[in-house]
């Protein structure tokens, strides 16, 4: 399936969640917000959110400071 990420097309296989996509990417673990179609996607249901065709993801990185 294809979806655009951060503006940029990507090729993903079929049954892929948003944290498949994350671990792919090598960012499971760090502070981050995802947003799916314009929504926040919640932490707790990466796991089982699943990717579609043409989905537009946003992933910003979480940067603290003061």
């Amino acid at each position: 399936m294809k979806i655009l990420l951060n503006g940029e097309p990507r090729q993903l296989p079929e049954h892929y969640s948003v944290l498949d996509l994350l671990k792919e990417l090598h960012l499971a673990e760090k502070r981050l917000a995802v947003e799916r179609n314009g929504e926040i996607i919640p932490r707790s249901t990466y796991e089982e959110t699943a990717l579609r065709e043409a989905d537009k993801i946003e992933i910003v990185h979480a940067i603290g400071g003061g």
